[in-house]
């Protein structure tokens, strides 16, 4: 049986979805304690599921790009990061983890804070690749990123 959310979701999602137990969230969020960029990043709001997170990412204007919008390379990071998340709902938070690739495609300026949203594809054995989409207050979708994540124990 597949404990993922049946189907993949390119919307905000508001509803329910598969949760996860309340040991295995509190070890994630310790693990993103103890993790620098997850504080760099101003992560909010967090809600994690099984093969699923999703929260609100801080526009920090330090790091704008050249368009006075949230820089490409800080979405990239952010779906890396929420990427992890996800992969250690699925194998545990204790989980030596590493990406493997990465690509992302950029749809609208994003001049505000974004809403995050990553979604395992599939449930590997050492591998979970996973979509992470972005979007701005007004529902504009901002950038959708894929990234791979691979189990190394």
């Amino acid at each position: 049986m597949n404990p993922l959310a049946p189907g993949l979701l390119m919307a905000p999602c508001s509803g329910e979805l598969p949760p996860l137990e309340a040991d295995l969230e509190k070890a994630i969020r310790e693990r993103m304690q103890s993790i620098p960029i997850f504080q760099s990043l101003g992560f909010s709001q967090p809600r994690f599921g099984v093969g699923w997170f999703d929260c609100a990412v801080a526009r920090n204007k330090e790091f704008d790009g050249i368009f006075d919008s949230f820089h490409g390379g800080m979405l990239m990071t952010a779906a890396d990061s929420a990427a992890a998340i996800v992969s250690l709902t699925v194998w545990g938070a204790e989980s030596r983890i590493t990406t493997t690739d990465m690509n992302i495609r950029f749809l609208a300026p994003a001049r505000s804070d974004v809403r995050l949203f990553a979604q395992a594809i599939k449930q590997g054995r050492t591998l979970i690749p996973v979509t992470s989409n972005f979007w701005r207050d007004d529902g504009v979708l901002v950038a959708v990123a894929q990234v791979t994540y691979m189990r190394l124990d």
